[in-house]
Protein backbone atom coordinates (compact mmCIF):
# COMPACT_ATOMS: atom_id res chain seq x y z
CA UNK A 1 0.00 0.00 0.00
CA UNK A 2 1.58 3.32 -1.11
CA UNK A 3 2.05 6.25 1.23
CA UNK A 4 -0.37 8.42 -0.73
CA UNK A 5 -3.05 5.71 -0.58
CA UNK A 6 -2.55 5.14 3.13
CA UNK A 7 -2.77 8.81 4.05
CA UNK A 8 -5.52 9.79 1.66
CA UNK A 9 -8.79 10.09 3.56
CA UNK A 10 -11.73 8.85 1.57
CA UNK A 11 -14.83 10.65 2.81
CA UNK A 12 -18.26 9.85 1.50
CA UNK A 13 -21.30 11.62 2.85
CA UNK A 14 -24.64 9.94 3.08
CA UNK A 15 -27.86 11.58 4.09
CA UNK A 16 -29.40 9.37 6.71
CA UNK A 17 -31.80 10.23 9.51
CA UNK A 18 -31.48 13.87 8.51
CA UNK A 19 -27.74 13.97 9.31
CA UNK A 20 -24.37 13.54 7.60
CA UNK A 21 -22.42 10.31 8.16
CA UNK A 22 -18.83 9.37 7.35
CA UNK A 23 -17.71 6.04 5.91
CA UNK A 24 -14.66 4.50 7.60
CA UNK A 25 -11.57 5.93 5.91
CA UNK A 26 -9.16 3.62 4.12
CA UNK A 27 -6.53 4.36 6.76
CA UNK A 28 -8.96 3.47 9.55
CA UNK A 29 -9.97 0.33 7.67
CA UNK A 30 -6.35 -0.71 7.13
CA UNK A 31 -5.55 -0.11 10.81
CA UNK A 32 -8.51 -2.23 11.95
CA UNK A 33 -7.66 -5.01 9.52
CA UNK A 34 -4.05 -5.02 10.72
CA UNK A 35 -5.23 -5.30 14.33
CA UNK A 36 -7.52 -8.25 13.49
CA UNK A 37 -4.69 -10.05 11.69
CA UNK A 38 -2.25 -9.45 14.55
CA UNK A 39 -4.78 -10.66 17.13
CA UNK A 40 -5.44 -13.83 15.15
CA UNK A 41 -1.76 -14.56 14.53
CA UNK A 42 -0.93 -13.91 18.19
CA UNK A 43 -3.39 -16.61 19.23
CA UNK A 44 -5.65 -14.30 21.22
CA UNK A 45 -8.86 -15.82 22.55
CA UNK A 46 -12.24 -15.29 20.93
CA UNK A 47 -13.17 -13.12 23.92
CA UNK A 48 -10.19 -10.82 23.45
CA UNK A 49 -10.71 -10.59 19.69
CA UNK A 50 -14.44 -9.79 19.86
CA UNK A 51 -14.04 -7.35 22.76
CA UNK A 52 -11.18 -5.50 21.06
CA UNK A 53 -13.07 -5.36 17.78
CA UNK A 54 -16.22 -3.89 19.37
CA UNK A 55 -14.26 -1.25 21.27
CA UNK A 56 -12.56 -0.21 18.05
CA UNK A 57 -15.88 0.13 16.21
CA UNK A 58 -17.15 2.41 18.97
CA UNK A 59 -13.95 4.47 18.81
CA UNK A 60 -14.59 4.95 15.08
CA UNK A 61 -17.96 6.53 15.86
CA UNK A 62 -20.25 3.56 15.18
CA UNK A 63 -23.09 3.65 17.78
CA UNK A 64 -22.66 0.03 18.80
CA UNK A 65 -24.42 -0.88 22.05
CA UNK A 66 -24.51 -4.68 21.90
CA UNK A 67 -22.98 -7.41 19.77
CA UNK A 68 -22.68 -11.18 19.66
CA UNK A 69 -20.47 -13.58 17.73
CA UNK A 70 -21.60 -17.21 17.65
CA UNK A 71 -19.74 -20.27 16.38
CA UNK A 72 -20.44 -23.98 16.66
CA UNK A 73 -17.74 -26.27 18.01
CA UNK A 74 -16.68 -29.88 18.51
CA UNK A 75 -17.32 -30.77 22.13
CA UNK A 76 -18.85 -33.81 23.84
CA UNK A 77 -21.40 -31.63 25.67
CA UNK A 78 -21.71 -28.23 23.96
CA UNK A 79 -22.82 -27.49 20.43
CA UNK A 80 -21.17 -24.10 20.34
CA UNK A 81 -20.25 -20.83 21.99
CA UNK A 82 -21.71 -17.33 21.92
CA UNK A 83 -19.59 -14.29 22.83
CA UNK A 84 -21.91 -11.54 24.03
CA UNK A 85 -20.63 -7.95 24.20
CA UNK A 86 -22.88 -5.74 26.35
CA UNK A 87 -21.26 -2.34 25.84
CA UNK A 88 -17.95 -0.53 26.42
CA UNK A 89 -18.23 -0.47 30.21
CA UNK A 90 -19.49 -4.01 30.80
CA UNK A 91 -17.90 -7.45 30.97
CA UNK A 92 -18.35 -9.79 28.03
CA UNK A 93 -20.45 -12.91 28.61
CA UNK A 94 -19.50 -16.30 27.19
CA UNK A 95 -22.47 -18.61 26.72
CA UNK A 96 -21.84 -22.27 25.92
CA UNK A 97 -25.01 -23.75 24.48
CA UNK A 98 -26.10 -27.37 24.28
CA UNK A 99 -27.84 -29.17 21.47
CA UNK A 100 -30.42 -27.12 19.56
CA UNK A 101 -32.04 -29.97 17.65
CA UNK A 102 -34.84 -30.77 20.09
CA UNK A 103 -37.06 -29.30 22.78
CA UNK A 104 -37.19 -25.67 23.90
CA UNK A 105 -33.64 -24.85 22.66
CA UNK A 106 -34.65 -25.94 19.17
CA UNK A 107 -37.89 -23.94 19.28
CA UNK A 108 -36.11 -20.77 20.43
CA UNK A 109 -33.42 -21.22 17.77
CA UNK A 110 -36.04 -21.66 15.05
CA UNK A 111 -37.65 -18.35 16.10
CA UNK A 112 -34.40 -16.40 15.89
CA UNK A 113 -33.21 -14.01 13.17
CA UNK A 114 -30.01 -16.05 12.77
CA UNK A 115 -31.99 -19.19 11.94
CA UNK A 116 -33.92 -17.14 9.40
CA UNK A 117 -30.59 -16.41 7.67
CA UNK A 118 -29.71 -20.10 7.67
CA UNK A 119 -33.02 -21.07 6.09
CA UNK A 120 -33.20 -18.21 3.59
CA UNK A 121 -29.62 -18.50 2.39
CA UNK A 122 -29.21 -14.75 2.80
CA UNK A 123 -26.01 -13.21 4.19
CA UNK A 124 -27.51 -10.40 6.25
CA UNK A 125 -30.70 -9.14 7.86
CA UNK A 126 -31.17 -5.54 9.00
CA UNK A 127 -34.15 -4.26 10.98
CA UNK A 128 -34.86 -0.83 12.44
CA UNK A 129 -36.64 -1.82 15.63
CA UNK A 130 -40.33 -1.01 15.94
CA UNK A 131 -43.61 -2.53 17.03
CA UNK A 132 -43.73 -4.32 13.68
CA UNK A 133 -40.42 -6.10 14.26
CA UNK A 134 -41.65 -7.16 17.73
CA UNK A 135 -44.03 -9.59 16.06
CA UNK A 136 -41.50 -10.75 13.47
CA UNK A 137 -38.87 -12.02 15.90
CA UNK A 138 -39.23 -12.50 19.66
CA UNK A 139 -35.58 -11.52 20.23
CA UNK A 140 -36.07 -8.16 18.54
CA UNK A 141 -38.92 -7.36 20.91
CA UNK A 142 -36.62 -8.18 23.85
CA UNK A 143 -33.82 -5.86 22.77
CA UNK A 144 -36.22 -3.06 21.78
CA UNK A 145 -37.69 -3.23 25.29
CA UNK A 146 -34.12 -2.73 26.56
CA UNK A 147 -33.81 0.52 24.58
CA UNK A 148 -32.13 -0.76 21.41
CA UNK A 149 -33.07 0.85 18.10
CA UNK A 150 -31.36 -0.99 15.22
CA UNK A 151 -30.30 -4.57 14.50
CA UNK A 152 -28.00 -6.18 11.93
CA UNK A 153 -27.47 -9.96 11.68
CA UNK A 154 -24.73 -11.49 9.53
CA UNK A 155 -23.73 -15.00 8.59
CA UNK A 156 -20.28 -15.76 7.20
CA UNK A 157 -20.39 -19.23 5.70
CA UNK A 158 -17.40 -21.57 5.25
CA UNK A 159 -16.62 -23.41 2.05
CA UNK A 160 -17.16 -27.18 2.12
CA UNK A 161 -13.49 -27.91 2.85
CA UNK A 162 -13.56 -25.52 5.82
CA UNK A 163 -16.44 -27.21 7.65
CA UNK A 164 -15.60 -29.17 10.80
CA UNK A 165 -18.47 -31.06 12.40
CA UNK A 166 -21.33 -28.57 12.81
CA UNK A 167 -18.94 -25.62 12.50
CA UNK A 168 -19.95 -24.34 9.08
CA UNK A 169 -20.21 -20.57 9.62
CA UNK A 170 -19.80 -17.67 12.02
CA UNK A 171 -23.00 -15.93 13.09
CA UNK A 172 -23.00 -12.40 14.45
CA UNK A 173 -25.39 -9.62 15.29
CA UNK A 174 -24.79 -5.92 15.91
CA UNK A 175 -27.19 -3.65 17.80
CA UNK A 176 -27.36 0.14 18.00
CA UNK A 177 -28.75 1.96 21.02
CA UNK A 178 -28.74 5.59 19.90
CA UNK A 179 -31.96 7.37 18.89
CA UNK A 180 -31.14 7.17 15.19
CA UNK A 181 -29.72 3.64 15.12
CA UNK A 182 -27.06 2.80 12.56
CA UNK A 183 -26.40 5.00 9.59
CA UNK A 184 -26.28 3.21 6.26
CA UNK A 185 -22.55 3.94 6.23
CA UNK A 186 -22.19 2.12 9.57
CA UNK A 187 -23.88 -0.93 8.09
CA UNK A 188 -21.48 -0.84 5.14
CA UNK A 189 -18.48 -0.60 7.48
CA UNK A 190 -19.61 -3.48 9.69
CA UNK A 191 -20.37 -5.73 6.72
CA UNK A 192 -16.97 -4.90 5.26
CA UNK A 193 -14.87 -5.88 8.28
CA UNK A 194 -16.87 -8.68 9.93
CA UNK A 195 -15.66 -11.39 7.47
CA UNK A 196 -12.11 -10.69 8.68
CA UNK A 197 -13.29 -10.86 12.29
CA UNK A 198 -15.00 -14.18 11.50
CA UNK A 199 -11.73 -15.57 10.13
CA UNK A 200 -9.85 -14.60 13.31
CA UNK A 201 -12.59 -16.08 15.51
CA UNK A 202 -12.56 -19.29 13.48
CA UNK A 203 -8.79 -19.52 13.90
CA UNK A 204 -9.06 -19.09 17.68
CA UNK A 205 -11.92 -21.57 17.87
CA UNK A 206 -10.00 -24.21 15.94
CA UNK A 207 -7.07 -23.89 18.36
CA UNK A 208 -9.47 -24.31 21.28
CA UNK A 209 -11.17 -27.27 19.58
CA UNK A 210 -7.81 -28.97 19.04
CA UNK A 211 -7.01 -28.62 22.73
CA UNK A 212 -10.47 -29.86 23.76
CA UNK A 213 -10.34 -32.89 21.48
CA UNK A 214 -6.83 -33.89 22.51
CA UNK A 215 -7.72 -33.53 26.19
CA UNK A 216 -11.01 -35.41 25.73
CA UNK A 217 -9.41 -38.39 24.00
CA UNK A 218 -5.95 -38.47 25.62
CA UNK A 219 -6.45 -37.03 29.10
CA UNK A 220 -5.22 -33.78 30.59
CA UNK A 221 -1.59 -34.61 31.24
CA UNK A 222 -1.06 -36.46 27.98
CA UNK A 223 -2.78 -33.70 26.00
CA UNK A 224 -0.41 -31.06 27.39
CA UNK A 225 2.59 -33.14 26.34
CA UNK A 226 1.21 -33.76 22.87
CA UNK A 227 0.32 -30.09 22.32
CA UNK A 228 3.81 -29.14 23.48
CA UNK A 229 5.21 -31.18 20.60
CA UNK A 230 6.03 -34.56 22.13
CA UNK A 231 4.44 -36.54 19.31
CA UNK A 232 7.36 -38.38 17.70
CA UNK A 233 7.28 -42.19 18.06
CA UNK A 234 9.52 -43.47 20.84
CA UNK A 235 9.48 -40.30 22.95
CA UNK A 236 8.75 -41.30 26.55
CA UNK A 237 9.54 -40.09 30.06
CA UNK A 238 10.46 -42.36 32.93
CA UNK A 239 8.22 -41.33 35.81
CA UNK A 240 7.04 -42.66 39.14
CA UNK A 241 3.29 -42.80 39.44
CA UNK A 242 0.43 -44.25 41.40
CA UNK A 243 -1.47 -46.54 39.04
CA UNK A 244 -5.25 -46.89 39.19
CA UNK A 245 -7.01 -49.74 37.41
CA UNK A 246 -10.73 -50.17 37.96
CA UNK A 247 -13.47 -52.16 36.31
CA UNK A 248 -17.12 -53.00 36.91
CA UNK A 249 -18.51 -56.01 38.76
CA UNK A 250 -20.49 -58.39 36.55
CA UNK A 251 -20.13 -56.29 33.42
CA UNK A 252 -20.03 -59.34 31.13
CA UNK A 253 -23.22 -60.70 32.69
CA UNK A 254 -24.93 -57.33 32.28
CA UNK A 255 -23.98 -57.07 28.61
CA UNK A 256 -25.32 -60.61 28.03
CA UNK A 257 -28.69 -59.95 29.70
CA UNK A 258 -29.45 -56.23 29.36
CA UNK A 259 -30.99 -54.75 26.19
CA UNK A 260 -28.23 -53.50 23.85
CA UNK A 261 -29.49 -49.90 24.05
CA UNK A 262 -28.77 -49.91 27.82
CA UNK A 263 -25.09 -50.85 27.56
CA UNK A 264 -23.55 -47.58 26.38
CA UNK A 265 -25.62 -45.43 28.79
CA UNK A 266 -24.57 -47.76 31.64
CA UNK A 267 -20.90 -47.42 30.75
CA UNK A 268 -21.24 -43.66 30.42
CA UNK A 269 -23.00 -43.30 33.78
CA UNK A 270 -20.39 -45.23 35.76
CA UNK A 271 -17.42 -43.91 33.81
CA UNK A 272 -18.56 -40.33 34.43
CA UNK A 273 -18.66 -40.95 38.20
CA UNK A 274 -15.24 -42.63 38.25
CA UNK A 275 -13.49 -40.12 35.98
CA UNK A 276 -14.94 -37.16 37.88
CA UNK A 277 -13.57 -38.58 41.15
CA UNK A 278 -10.13 -39.10 39.60
CA UNK A 279 -10.00 -35.61 38.11
CA UNK A 280 -11.18 -33.97 41.35
CA UNK A 281 -8.05 -35.34 43.04
CA UNK A 282 -5.64 -34.38 40.28
CA UNK A 283 -5.42 -37.77 38.58
CA UNK A 284 -5.16 -38.27 34.85
CA UNK A 285 -7.24 -40.87 32.98
CA UNK A 286 -5.20 -42.47 30.22
CA UNK A 287 -7.31 -45.24 28.75
CA UNK A 288 -10.66 -47.00 28.73
CA UNK A 289 -10.69 -50.72 27.97
CA UNK A 290 -14.33 -51.80 27.82
CA UNK A 291 -15.42 -51.33 31.43
CA UNK A 292 -11.83 -50.80 32.62
CA UNK A 293 -10.24 -47.46 33.48
CA UNK A 294 -6.49 -46.85 33.66
CA UNK A 295 -5.34 -43.68 35.40
CA UNK A 296 -2.27 -42.25 37.10
CA UNK A 297 -1.60 -39.90 40.00
CA UNK A 298 1.73 -38.09 40.21
CA UNK A 299 3.25 -35.85 42.87
CA UNK A 300 6.67 -34.84 44.11
CA UNK A 301 6.00 -36.90 47.21
CA UNK A 302 4.95 -40.52 46.67
CA UNK A 303 2.75 -40.47 49.77
CA UNK A 304 0.83 -37.43 48.48
CA UNK A 305 0.03 -39.21 45.20
CA UNK A 306 -1.18 -42.28 47.12
CA UNK A 307 -3.37 -40.14 49.40
CA UNK A 308 -4.91 -38.46 46.34
CA UNK A 309 -5.72 -41.87 44.84
CA UNK A 310 -7.38 -42.98 48.10
CA UNK A 311 -9.49 -39.81 48.22
CA UNK A 312 -10.53 -40.42 44.61
CA UNK A 313 -11.42 -44.00 45.57
CA UNK A 314 -13.68 -42.78 48.37
CA UNK A 315 -15.43 -40.27 46.11
CA UNK A 316 -15.86 -42.85 43.37
CA UNK A 317 -17.45 -45.37 45.76
CA UNK A 318 -19.85 -42.75 47.13
CA UNK A 319 -20.67 -41.62 43.62
CA UNK A 320 -21.42 -45.19 42.52
CA UNK A 321 -23.72 -45.67 45.53
CA UNK A 322 -25.68 -42.54 44.62
CA UNK A 323 -25.82 -43.53 40.97
CA UNK A 324 -27.11 -46.99 41.87
CA UNK A 325 -29.98 -45.45 43.81
CA UNK A 326 -31.01 -43.40 40.77
CA UNK A 327 -30.69 -46.34 38.39
CA UNK A 328 -32.61 -48.74 40.64
CA UNK A 329 -35.43 -46.20 40.83
CA UNK A 330 -35.59 -46.38 37.02
CA UNK A 331 -35.41 -50.20 36.98
CA UNK A 332 -32.02 -50.10 35.25
CA UNK A 333 -29.15 -52.54 35.86
CA UNK A 334 -26.59 -51.55 38.48
CA UNK A 335 -23.05 -52.61 39.29
CA UNK A 336 -20.10 -51.90 41.59
CA UNK A 337 -16.50 -50.83 41.07
CA UNK A 338 -13.45 -53.07 41.54
CA UNK A 339 -10.20 -51.16 42.06
CA UNK A 340 -6.52 -52.03 42.10
CA UNK A 341 -3.90 -49.47 43.24
CA UNK A 342 -0.14 -49.79 42.81
CA UNK A 343 2.88 -47.49 42.69
CA UNK A 344 6.02 -47.84 40.62
CA UNK A 345 8.14 -46.60 37.73
CA UNK A 346 6.60 -46.50 34.25
CA UNK A 347 7.44 -45.15 30.82
CA UNK A 348 5.00 -42.38 29.91
CA UNK A 349 4.86 -41.46 26.25
CA UNK A 350 4.09 -42.44 22.67
CA UNK A 351 3.45 -46.08 21.81
CA UNK A 352 2.35 -47.34 18.41
CA UNK A 353 3.14 -47.03 14.74
CA UNK A 354 3.96 -44.08 12.51
CA UNK A 355 0.32 -43.87 11.46
CA UNK A 356 -1.37 -44.47 14.83
CA UNK A 357 0.04 -43.47 18.21
CA UNK A 358 -1.26 -43.81 21.74
CA UNK A 359 0.01 -41.71 24.64
CA UNK A 360 0.01 -44.00 27.65
CA UNK A 361 2.08 -45.71 30.33
CA UNK A 362 3.89 -49.02 29.87
CA UNK A 363 6.04 -51.16 32.09
CA UNK A 364 5.82 -54.03 34.60
CA UNK A 365 3.92 -51.88 37.11
CA UNK A 366 1.05 -51.44 34.61
CA UNK A 367 0.71 -55.20 34.17
CA UNK A 368 0.82 -55.67 37.95
CA UNK A 369 -1.96 -53.19 38.73
CA UNK A 370 -4.29 -54.81 36.19
CA UNK A 371 -3.61 -58.23 37.76
CA UNK A 372 -4.24 -56.80 41.24
CA UNK A 373 -7.59 -55.40 40.13
CA UNK A 374 -8.53 -58.75 38.59
CA UNK A 375 -7.90 -60.49 41.94
CA UNK A 376 -10.65 -58.43 43.59
CA UNK A 377 -13.22 -60.96 42.38
CA UNK A 378 -11.29 -63.95 43.74
CA UNK A 379 -10.84 -62.52 47.24
CA UNK A 380 -14.27 -60.81 47.29
CA UNK A 381 -12.90 -57.31 47.91
CA UNK A 382 -13.85 -54.10 46.12
CA UNK A 383 -10.35 -52.62 46.63
CA UNK A 384 -6.87 -54.17 46.62
CA UNK A 385 -3.60 -52.26 46.93
CA UNK A 386 -0.04 -53.47 46.53
CA UNK A 387 2.56 -53.70 49.27
CA UNK A 388 4.45 -50.81 47.64
CA UNK A 389 1.32 -48.66 47.79
CA UNK A 390 0.56 -49.61 51.41
CA UNK A 391 4.14 -48.85 52.45
CA UNK A 392 4.14 -45.48 50.65
CA UNK A 393 0.94 -44.40 52.33
CA UNK A 394 1.98 -45.71 55.75
CA UNK A 395 -0.80 -48.26 55.88
CA UNK A 396 -3.19 -45.30 55.62
CA UNK A 397 -2.95 -44.90 59.42
CA UNK A 398 -4.13 -48.42 60.07
CA UNK A 399 -7.01 -48.38 57.57
CA UNK A 400 -5.36 -51.02 55.37
CA UNK A 401 -5.16 -54.69 56.35
CA UNK A 402 -3.40 -57.61 54.67
CA UNK A 403 -5.40 -60.15 52.68
CA UNK A 404 -2.39 -62.40 52.07
CA UNK A 405 0.31 -63.06 49.52
CA UNK A 406 -0.68 -63.90 45.96
CA UNK A 407 0.95 -65.02 42.74
CA UNK A 408 -0.10 -62.60 40.02
CA UNK A 409 -0.57 -64.06 36.56
CA UNK A 410 2.37 -63.16 34.34
CA UNK A 411 4.32 -61.59 37.23
CA UNK A 412 7.51 -63.33 38.37
CA UNK A 413 7.13 -62.83 42.12
CA UNK A 414 4.33 -62.95 44.64
CA UNK A 415 2.69 -59.81 46.01
CA UNK A 416 1.42 -59.01 49.48
CA UNK A 417 -1.95 -57.30 48.96
CA UNK A 418 -4.01 -55.10 51.25
CA UNK A 419 -7.57 -53.87 51.45
CA UNK A 420 -9.62 -51.50 53.59
CA UNK A 421 -10.18 -52.62 57.16
CA UNK A 422 -13.94 -53.26 57.40
CA UNK A 423 -13.79 -52.61 61.12
CA UNK A 424 -12.53 -49.04 60.80
CA UNK A 425 -14.10 -45.92 59.40
CA UNK A 426 -11.85 -44.60 56.66
CA UNK A 427 -11.13 -40.89 56.20
CA UNK A 428 -11.24 -41.07 52.41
Amino acid sequence: MGEGFATNVLVKTLESFGGVCTVMTELEYATLVAWIAEAGLAGKSETAIVTGFCHRLVALGIPLARAAVVIDTLHPIYEGRAFLWHGPDKEMTIFEYGRTDAGEPAERWHRSPLYHLVQSGEAHLRRRLSERTDTEFEFLAEIRAAGMTDYLALINRFAADGIIGDMDCVYSYWVAGGPNGFADADIMDIKRVVPLLALAVKSASLARIARTLVETYLGRGASERVLNGRIAPGIADRIEAVLWFSDLRGYTRITDTAPPEHIIPLLNDYTDVIVSAIHEQGGDVLKFMGDGTLAIFTAENRSDACQAALRAMGRAHRGVETLNQHRLAQDLPVTEMYLGLHVGEVFYGNVGSKQRLDFTVVGPAVNEVSRIAALCRSVDQSVLVSEAFSTAVGGADGCLVSVGRFALRGVGRGQDLYTLDPGRETPF
